[in-house]
């Protein structure tokens, strides 16, 4: 998909997606952004300009935990891991952005 037909992010929106992500079980930087845009066949792709300060603020908030670890390419990585409070976060932010979608949805179905 052209790069003009790729939607930015809001925060808050990211913010959702990488605890998402990380659901499954840990993992680096890069993967979480290669899963974001495989998962949205390429209609979302999150750069590094935006996913590291987001990272670091999930860091922040207790949501999310960083530990060293070794990539799939043999290469020294910080690794993301969901903590109980972001697994919370994660179920608060998915309820609300449920409502939001479906108001949003009904609106653009009126006659």
């Amino acid at each position: 998909m052209p790069p003009e037909s790729r939607l930015d992010l809001l925060q808050g929106t990211l913010d959702l997606l990488i605890l998402r992500t990380l659901e499954p079980g840990p993992r680096h930087g890069w993967a979480i952004s290669d899963r974001i845009q495989q998962i949205s066949q390429d209609v979302l792709q999150v750069n590094q300009g935006s996913l590291y300060p987001a990272l670091h603020r999930l860091e922040h908030q207790g949501w999310i935990k960083a530990e060293w670890g070794v990539s799939e390419l043999g290469r020294r990585a910080r690794f993301y891991r969901l903590t109980a409070a972001g697994r919370k976060q994660l179920e608060r932010e998915t309820d609300t952005w449920t409502r939001l979608s479906a108001a949003i949805g009904r609106i653009l179905e009126m006659a």
